[in-house]
């Protein structure tokens, strides 16, 4: 019986250890982006980089479907041939991160998704946007 107890608090630990990963934000402007990030490391570590300060990133436009710039610094890689949608926050080539207004298939990671689409585009603008990332609305 004690083996038996034992072995289900281990794994209440374990699933304990891999609890959501808490949301983060982006401000734009005026505007706040809510993200629910993805259960990878590579989230993790994007939102642990975020426990020691706001992260503002330059991003310009690329191919009229997303915006990226450099994080500067690599996170860990969790790719996998995905097809992006309008809102999607990704890891390319460990050391960037873009946020898609449009549709896109490659190998990426995925580090979260905006909640709410409305108006992403609009938001994110036609050239170039300064996005501000934060662990705090």
């Amino acid at each position: 019986m004690k083996l038996i107890f034992t072995i289900i608090i281990l794994l209440f630990s374990v699933q304990s250890a891999f609890a959501d990963i808490a949301d983060i934000y982006a401000h734009i402007g005026q505007n706040v982006l809510t993200i629910k990030m993805e259960d990878n490391s590579s989230a993790q570590a994007f939102v642990d980089l975020l426990q020691g300060g706001d992260l503002t990133i330059d991003m310009h436009d690329y191919g009229n479907f997303e915006k990226v710039g450099s994080i500067g610094t690599d996170l860990p890689r969790n790719d996998k041939r995905i097809r992006t949608k309008p809102g999607d926050v990704i890891l390319y080539q460990g050391n960037q991160i873009t946020i898609y207004y449009d549709v896109n298939e490659w190998n990426f990671t995925l580090l979260g998704r905006v909640q709410n689409t409305a108006g992403l585009k609009e938001v994110l603008g036609n050239d170039k946007v300064t996005v501000r990332f934060s662990s705090e609305r």
